[in-house]
């Protein structure tokens, strides 16, 4: 299995596509970084103005913890469209380029070799959010030193600046579970056509719709919004609470890794029960 996965991370880091989320990364995180180094006076006028009158504020406020915490927020929704672009094209681009039939002569069964694909895609997903990780944490700390966090969401939160780096890992950690959800969606409809825009471009609809679904304000929906994978997707933003609700932090993260499983098997069977032709 291990000489299965590392074959189709070569096969996927080959392929020009793989490489779009982490230059995109690679460029905007930069942009903001750059973009607050030398704005940082206004924003921490902007930021503290309303607290002035109360409270009288010492310290460095604008450091890497509050830069990364911000690159993370701005970021997060767009990462899922760099997902995708690998995710939809794992089976389907094996079907375009008729390398099916090469790929079952191989003395492994198909449980194993669709097993492979998918860990291969989470391992993807995973190193995706760690560069993610490294430029939006490490970089700012780098930049901007350390200090207290100050998060401001129904209310203002300040975090010593030694109750920081533990929230910032399990909320990376948790981004790793919401994206490998998307990934698995997209490896699904993946399985189902020959052609990697139409996953890409359904992947893309079916989270649209989820969220717009999510956002309307009817009774019943309300009753299916706790099931939405969308709705837990976000959830690593609790990590930041004080104190944080455990409960609801390990009930999306069920939820979340029922997708997974539950998605990953209605693709192996799929992938099973399929009459390749090609």
């Amino acid at each position: 299995m291990i000489t299965l996965i590392w074959l189709e991370l070569q096969k996927m880091f080959k392929k020009w596509r793989t490489y779009i989320g982490f230059m995109a990364i690679g460029v905007l995180t930069p942009i903001v970084q750059i973009t607050l180094y030398f704005t940082r006076d206004n924003y921490v006028e902007s930021f503290t103005r309303s607290l002035q009158n109360s409270f009288t504020l010492v310290g460095n406020l604008f450091n890497g913890y509050l830069v990364a915490n911000l690159i993370l927020y701005s970021m997060f929704i767009h990462i899922p469209f760099l997902i995708v672009l690998v995710g939809g094209d794992i089976l389907a681009g094996e079907a375009t380029a008729g390398t099916y039939r090469m790929i079952l002569t191989r003395p492994y069964t198909r449980f194993q070799i669709i097993t492979s694909k998918f860990l291969a895609g989470i391992i993807y997903v995973t190193s995706l959010i760690a560069w993610l990780a490294f430029l939006s944490l490490g970089v700012s700390v780098l930049i901007f030193g350390t200090g207290e966090l100050v998060t401001i969401r129904e209310r203002l939160i300040i975090f010593a600046a030694d109750d920081v780096l533990w929230r910032f890992a399990w909320a990376y950690t948790f981004s790793i579970l919401s994206m490998s959800t998307v990934f698995a969606l997209s490896f699904f409809f993946s399985s189902m056509v020959q052609n990697a825009i139409g996953p890409i471009v359904t992947t893309m609809a079916v989270i649209i719709v989820f969220l717009i679904l999510s956002a309307l304000p009817i009774d019943f929906l309300e009753t299916l919004r706790p099931y939405f994978f969308t709705t837990h997707m976000p959830k690593w933003s609790g990590f930041f609470d004080d104190p944080i609700d455990t409960t609801d932090m390990l009930k999306s993260a069920g939820v979340l890794i029922a997708h997974i499983i539950g998605l990953y098997a209605i693709t192996t069977y799929i992938f099973i029960k399929k009459d390749i032709l090609s």
